[in-house]
């Protein structure tokens, strides 16, 4: 119903503005018409057949409506439409070779879309969007859509054919002529599609064409036709690409696809289809900025723009990929935050192309590039590494140097008397005295030799030989399993006794469980009162009553048999 209340009102407003004579209508209704639309001219008042002129050539058309798709300013010009030698007002054409003030893409699928489909389009603009309201032109019919807002002044768009062969969207600013570009969707009832670009093609870019299957089909290979001669193959199984393009390469496209649905089961059978033609057509779009560095600032220029183009308009995208409008309009700017940089040529009625992009790197202060300052870093970490190697080498140097030392020097105790620095082993001991002042070395009492380590714990005693004592050596005394005990008699002081008399020679004592030690006295040192000579004083016993200690059999260890009989004949002389 609404659609036919907008028909019936343009109609009237054409007959009012024509008084019911022939007209020339633009559809859809653009205030400014832009390279790369698409139109419709409708001549109004009249019925099929009529006479087409463009710039008083007659045309071969006779229907009472003419498209123009992808127009450009070879279709400048006056266009008029005759019935029986009633000709219409001119309609004047011009196309402006700019791009428009506002954006509207399609990011996701193509352009040819099945029946029953819709695609989301996506509106981007410089202000907010309460002001811009997006069309749908169907069957020479444009409808209003509703604009759903996003954030950083972008806005989403729902559409759909509603089972018309082909549909243009657009959007307009509110009593302004500032409106986006246009894209038109195309239908098809094939299962096999040829998507071609959205947008329109420039020249020198890259266009791929892609030979699709609904439904999500796996194609296996696809053939490619331009105006019924087949393409070369590409390297890829589903697209065909053209780099550099030009008008030679115009002209209508299709493709035969082998697919199968693979995702649906693996054993899937294999089809091949064909898609319905498409037109290509390649134009000149509009002239494109050139954003160059110098030194520290941006420069944009566009050499091939008209003299109206006078202010250009610079656009920063952050890391996170938001867009944003600077304020400055003059062809040089000095960037301070880092990201994407792009320019373009603001000119009375539009824009020209964008620039390439620019990326622009900054430091955290100072503008310093990030990768100085971390091989700044790393230059001090190795700097640092290297001065701590140094110093802990010096220090284990040192260290060495000093245990080298210590081994030479000797230490002094208390008294001041020197003692050399054992080289231990493993658990030996060693007993080292300091020569008695003023003592003759004969009497025995000068020093001991070091003990020597035997295996299992052996314990040796050593008494030095006397001058002119014939026995002054001694056995080592034997070690027995459970801690042996051992007695030494000390050689009496000037008595001139040799070992014969019983007093030179020591004998091992074996281990007895109570553990007692028994000490003979010396002559020199005094005799107990309460033993005789040669006795043998009880050393007090930590455990128990001496009275009580059971020996073992065999306490001690029998001397050597020559020594025995020398001493029992020395005790029957006396």
């Amino acid at each position: 119903m609404k659609a036919f209340l907008l028909t019936l009102t343009v109609l009237l407003a054409v007959i009012r503005e024509n008084n019911g004579k022939l007209a020339v209508l633009q559809l859809p209704r653009y205030p400014l018409v832009y390279v790369g639309d698409d139109i419709t001219l409708k001549c109004e008042g009249a019925v099929e057949p009529i006479t087409w002129k463009i710039n008083g050539t007659e045309q071969l058309n006779t229907k009472s409506t003419m498209v123009l798709m992808m127009v450009t300013p070879e279709n400048n010009g006056k266009y008029t439409c005759e019935k029986n030698k009633e000709e219409s007002e001119p309609l004047i054409l011009t196309v402006l070779v700019l791009e428009p003030h506002a954006q509207l893409s399609l990011p996701i699928g193509g352009a040819v879309i099945t029946k029953g489909e819709a695609r989301i389009l996506t509106l981007q603009v410089d202000e907010e969007l309460d002001k811009w309201k997006c069309f749908a032109f169907r069957n020479n019919v444009g409808y209003k859509l509703p604009v759903t807002k996003k954030p950083m002044n972008m806005g989403t768009v729902y559409a759909d054919l509603q089972d018309t062969e082909r549909a243009t969207f657009w959007c307009m600013k509110n009593k302004t002529k500032h409106r986006s570009n246009a894209l038109t969707l195309k239908m098809t009832e094939r299962l096999v599609m040829l998507e071609p670009p959205v947008a329109p093609v420039w020249r020198d870019e890259t266009i791929t064409l892609r030979c699709a299957v609904w439904g999500g089909a796996e194609v296996t290979h696809a053939d490619f036709f331009k105006d019924n001669e087949k393409l070369k193959i590409t390297t890829k199984t589903d697209e065909y690409e053209i780099t550099n393009a030009t008008e030679s390469n115009n002209g209508e496209y299709k493709c035969i696809a082998t697919y199968r649905y693979s995702h649906i089961s693996s054993a899937a059978a294999k089809h091949s289809h064909e898609s319905d033609p498409q037109e290509l057509k390649v134009i000149g779009g509009p002239p494109v900025a050139v954003l160059v560095k110098i030194k520290k600032n941006l420069q944009c220029s566009c050499p091939r723009c008209e003299s109206v183009c006078r202010t250009y308009e610079w656009y920063h995208t952050n890391n996170s990929g938001n867009r944003t409008k600077l304020q400055e309009t003059k062809y040089e700017i000095h960037p301070t935050v880092g990201g994407s940089y792009i320019c373009r040529a603001a000119c009375q009625d539009g824009f020209s192309r964008f620039s390439t992009t620019h990326v622009y790197k900054t430091g955290p202060s100072g503008g310093v590039p990030i990768l100085l300052i971390i091989l700044a870093i790393l230059l001090f970490l190795g700097v640092l590494i290297i001065i701590l190697l140094l110093w802990w080498k010096w220090k284990h140097r040192r260290g060495v140097q000093s245990l080298e030392r210590g081994k030479d020097d000797k230490m002094k105790d208390k008294s001041g008397a020197d003692y050399e620095q054992l080289a231990l082993t493993d658990k030996a001991e060693y007993h080292t005295l300091n020569e008695a002042k003023g003592q003759a070395k004969e009497e025995g009492e000068g020093g001991y030799e070091a003990l020597k380590k035997t295996e299992d714990k052996g314990v040796y005693h050593t008494l030095k030989a006397g001058e002119g004592s014939g026995e002054g050596g001694y056995e080592a005394l034997k070690k027995t399993e459970d801690k042996a005990v051992y007695h030494t008699l000390k050689a009496g002081e000037g008595s001139g006794e040799g070992s014969s008399q019983g007093q030179g020679g020591y004998e091992a004592l074996q281990n007895v469980k109570a553990q007692v030690y028994q000490t003979l006295s010396s002559d020199g040192s005094g005799k107990p009162k309460e033993e005789a000579e040669g006795g043998y004083e009880q050393l007090p016993q930590k455990i128990g009553d001496p009275q009580d200690v059971k020996v073992e059999e065999n306490p001690y260890e029998e001397l050597k048999a020559s020594k025995v009989e020398k001493k029992e004949s020395t005790l029957e002389k006396e």
